[in-house]
């Protein structure tokens, strides 16, 4: 993947974008695109790109234009199918002049308009400028793996693959956090697009396109997430057996994966966690690896959370050559600020920790691609929400039985401090609501609660900013028309997908981790076809009982050790506020968790931090195991949240401007023609 960012003049009277802030807003992207740079630049536009050479290495310098010169391309991805696309569109007539993905892109955008997405399966996020129509596009993938920021500013729009680039671009942008953003962090992990964390900036929503053009804006969906819903539903239901299920996700996944080795003009590896999805990608992965396929996986001095057998295992199984990397408490604590730097809002778990330092690791070994398991638990139902949620609803239709409250204990075997182990604490938790089974985000509610509860600790300012709207409600007032005549499951996948794969998954833990160190991720699990297959599946297929994953334990079988095919699912997980509160803290923990500093940014009380910091000290000396799950979340949440400001509101780092162009045109007085 790469790194997009331009300008685009929306008023008339706005001023032409100014070179020396494309190169300033390309420059903090170098870490995205450390290959090649481009500029393009008109009396109305300017665009600018950040390479990682995949595809077509010689000859895919961008920006890109098509064969009439006027309409140009700025492109951060993939197109897995551009081959197939780039035979019919011969066959229409159409001549290329590279092999890159990125030329398909903009010929199929010429041949289909807006329709060209729909046929595109693939990750990406791009903007095409039509400098004859003064038509800019924007476009993101069905999923959001690929991020796409945008702001308007006096008459001018920026957009970039990450803030940092348009804060670089105008020094005259206001930085602040936008409270709403600040809410639905602490609600649901993440803000939810197009919603984001600083004031005048928001993000494309996936599966969108919005487009600019003569002072007219327009957003819509070119594709949302279909579940079966009845027969006028846009969904087919898939009607074959159990075995017809596995056949057909089997194919679909070798498909997708086979796609995300050979489209590449460079090695590709992949994450190894000892689950059962990302050991599914590395078997099928190593198939189409060739002679050497490396793999890569995370160790961690706290055997809680360390899986190494099962890496070990996989990787002798495939006869991969494998790389770990021991992570220690020290480690998370050292690298966090570099973590917030790049992920660019609030986290509430220390988990892309260990990602960051692991693409560093990839990097290092010559490897710019990996493979990763991302996207089975939202697709397959593998998480233990959704058994959470199936438990709770059978519970539900009778409150006041204590065999079906019961079922709770087979939830969350894997936490040392899971909510299960004290029934008294259990039936609290999992009972609040519980008499309302078929309400709209029923089995996220205890979630979201328990990460609202964090807001104890929000200033009176921030409370007052955020007493007028509820981000739940927002967002369950804004569900799609057939939501209800969608099964629970379905409910909960579309939810879950909706909030936490999009916002934290993808973005802080994936695309933004990956990109730190110049890796692209892929995700077969993601792959259209793959996803629209799951989507259809009967709910028995995916969560028979409650063996989550059903069918895909069945695909995952043949290829895969029996002992990490049976094994308990164990979520990944990092060591989290206890990496911040002993006596060898790095020193920038006291700074920005002091009162001057938690003051200056005003999102949350000084003398609440102090007392929750004051508690997480104490219980680390006294040694009593890892924090609760409140405690984790508090302090991991404020000190990120504080790091954001110091890094992008109280100062403003800037983009590099001197740089060494591989495209650069300007085209401002050639522009005059297009009027």
């Amino acid at each position: 993947m790469c790194g997009i960012a331009g300008i685009v003049a929306l008023s008339p009277h706005a001023a032409s974008p100014s070179r020396e802030a494309l190169l300033r807003m390309v420059g903090a992207l170098a870490h995205r695109g450390p290959d090649e740079r481009g500029l393009y630049r008109d009396e109305r536009a300017g665009l600018a790109h950040a390479r990682l050479s995949i595809i077509d290495i010689a000859s895919g310098q961008q920006p890109l234009t098509d064969i009439s010169g006027s309409t140009w391309i700025v492109f951060n991805g993939e197109i897995f199918n551009y081959i197939e696309l780039r035979e019919q569109l011969l066959a229409l007539g159409y001549r290329f002049h590279t092999r890159s993905d990125t030329e398909v892109v903009i010929q199929a955008y010429r041949a289909w308009g807006e329709a060209a997405f729909e046929r595109m399966n693939g990750q990406w996020a791009l903007a095409i400028w039509d400098a004859p129509a003064r038509r800019l596009v924007l476009s993101r993938d069905q999923t959001g793996i690929c991020p796409l920021h945008v702001c308007e500013h006096r008459g001018q729009l920026y957009f970039a693959s990450e803030i940092k680039a348009i804060f670089a671009a105008n020094r005259a942008i206001p930085r602040a956090f936008d409270q709403v953003g600040i809410d639905q962090t602490f609600t649901f992990w993440s803000v939810v697009p197009p919603q984001g964390v600083f004031q005048g900036i928001s993000e494309i929503e996936p599966g969108h396109i919005r487009t600019y053009a003569r002072g007219e804006v327009r957003d819509r969906a070119f594709w949302t997430p279909r579940y079966p819903s009845g027969p006028d539903g846009h969904c087919i239901p898939f009607t074959g057996s159990v075995a017809d299920a596995e056949d057909a996700v089997r194919n679909a996944l070798e498909s997708a994966t086979a796609l995300r080795m050979v489209r590449s003009d460079v090695p590709v590896g992949s994450y190894l966690s000892g689950g059962l999805d990302s050991s599914l990608v590395a078997a099928l992965g190593s198939r189409f690896a060739g002679k050497r396929f490396q793999t890569f996986s995370l160790r961690f001095t706290d055997t809680e959370y360390d899986e190494t057998v099962y890496q070990r295992l996989m990787a002798r199984t495939i006869g991969s050559e494998h790389h770990e990397l021991m992570v220690s408490h020290q480690d998370i604590a050292e690298a966090f600020p570099k973590v917030i730097y790049h992920a660019e809002r609030p986290i509430l778990r220390t988990a892309p920790v260990p990602l960051f330092l692991l693409s560093k690791l990839v990097r290092e070994r010559g490897i710019k691609v990996v493979l990763t398991g991302e996207g089975a638990d939202e697709m397959f139902a593998g998480y233990d929400l959704f058994r959470e949620g199936k438990i709770r609803r059978f519970w539900g239709r009778q409150p006041g039985s204590t065999r079906r409250a019961g079922l709770l204990k087979r939830l969350y075997p894997y936490l040392s401090r899971s909510p299960v182990h004290t029934q008294a604490i259990a039936l609290k938790f999992f009972g609040h609501g519980i008499s309302m089974p078929d309400m709209p985000g029923f089995a996220h509610h205890p979630r979201w609660r328990s990460t609202s509860a964090i807001k104890r600790l929000f200033s009176n300012d921030m409370r007052a900013a955020c007493s007028g709207a509820d981000p739940v409600t927002e967002l369950l007032d804004h569900l799609p028309s057939e939501f209800g005549r969608w099964t629970p499951l379905a409910q909960d996948q579309y939810l879950e997908t909706r909030t936490l794969l999009v916002g934290y998954l993808l973005s802080s833990q994936g695309d933004r981790m990956l990109m730190a160190h110049s890796v692209e991720g892929r995700f077969p699990f993601l792959d259209g076809d793959v996803v629209e297959l799951a989507n259809s599946l009967p709910d028995a297929h995916k969560l028979r009982l409650l063996d989550e994953k059903h069918v895909l334990k069945r695909v995952t079988l043949p290829l895969v050790p029996p002992e990490i095919v049976a094994r308990k699912k164990q979520a990944y997980r990092a060591p989290n506020a206890l990496c911040f509160v002993g006596s060898d803290a790095p020193s920038y923990v006291n700074e920005a968790l002091s009162g001057t500093s938690v003051r200056a940014a005003n999102i949350f009380d000084p003398t609440a931090v102090e007392r929750l910091r004051t508690k997480c000290r104490a219980q680390a000396e006294a040694g009593d195991g890892d924090l609760s799950n409140f405690d984790n979340m508090a302090l991991v949440g404020v000190l990120s949240t504080q790091l954001l400001f110091e890094q992008f509101v109280a100062s403003r780092p800037e983009g590099a401007h001197r740089l060494n162009l591989r495209v650069d045109v300007d085209a401002q007085h050639s522009s005059e023609a297009y009027s």
